[in-house]
């Protein structure tokens, strides 16, 4: 049980690293919205199928045949929250998007105790309100108004997120992260009808091609693979150190200089997430010994 943690913990968290050059990325590009959201369903769909094809090779369809209704699940929740983000970010204050993504683990908790009757340890729920609290205390340096459009997207954002990896955790033996190119393909799909089909610079085609080809493919399925392991929340939780290094890397390279509220808010969150891997490798570690 304890190295089951661990590992969900351990993959999670390098999944999260891997999705940090994100923020990076899109803001490096100059490419409109809906052509970047055309590229990157596009890249990742073929992403997801080399690395999935790598992995289980022959029994890669049987593999999305274990999956079942749940698998076209995930790829559609894997779709509509990504869809959320982009739209929520178009329309509304960055902070506004932000502080109501921050809210994933809560609502993938509540899912999981209303549907699945899966409830988590005290230790674990205060670990959720720090990082919540420290991630929104960042996103408050950017709020500001925005067409009510974009909070709704925002909100489809959270609730997607939660409802996939709650879907993920529900079938722990079949690898959902197989069926992500499908979603992927139903955003390029989405984003052709909006005429996004258009063919990007090449220093734009470059930094889309790293993301998509290289640290989202690999984000994404470690991700997805982490609630067969841990509670959805903890996977949600995970998340929101995205929020804080993704900052250091656009503060890093692009010197926009956070907010002291921003710092605070990424403190709280890092430290939170750092307390809680080692209260787990503590506990691992004492199971060891018994």
């Amino acid at each position: 049980m304890h190295t089951t943690r661990i590992k969900g913990l351990a993959i999670a968290a390098l999944g999260v690293l891997f999705i940090t050059p994100d923020a990076l990325l899109v803001k490096i590009t100059s490419v409109d919205p809906v052509v970047f959201l055309f590229w990157r369903g596009l890249l990742l769909a073929l992403s997801f199928l080399i690395i999935n094809s790598v992995r289980y090779r022959s029994q890669l369809v049987p593999e999305m045949k274990r999956c079942g209704w749940k698998g076209w699940f995930c790829a559609c929740a894997f779709a509509v929250s990504t869809l959320g983000f982009v739209v929520g970010m178009k329309n509304t204050a960055a902070g506004n998007v932000l502080i109501i993504l921050n809210t994933a683990p809560v609502i993938a908790a509540l899912i999981a105790w209303l549907i699945w009757k899966e409830t988590l340890p005290r230790r674990t729920w205060v670990i959720i309100v720090v990082c919540v609290t420290g991630a929104s205390i960042m996103a408050i340096g950017e709020w500001g108004r925005g067409e009510p459009l974009g909070l709704v997207m925002a909100v489809v954002a959270a609730i997607g997120i939660a409802a996939n990896l709650n879907v993920a955790r529900s079938k722990p033996d079949a690898d959902m992260s197989v069926m992500l190119m499908f979603g992927a393909l139903v955003l390029a799909a989405l984003a052709a009808v909006a005429g996004g089909a258009k063919l990007p610079s090449l220093r734009d085609s470059l930094f889309i091609a790293l993301l998509c080809l290289f640290f989202l493919p690999i984000a994404a399925t470690l991700i997805q693979i982490g609630p067969r392991y841990i509670p959805a929340a903890e996977v949600s939780m995970m998340l929101l150190l995205e929020t804080v290094i993704g900052a250091f890397l656009v503060w890093l390279v692009l010197d926009e200089v956070p907010t002291r509220l921003s710092l605070f808010g990424g403190v709280i969150v890092f430290s939170a997430l750092v307390a809680h891997g080692w209260i787990e490798v503590r506990r691992y570690r004492r199971a060891s010994l018994r």
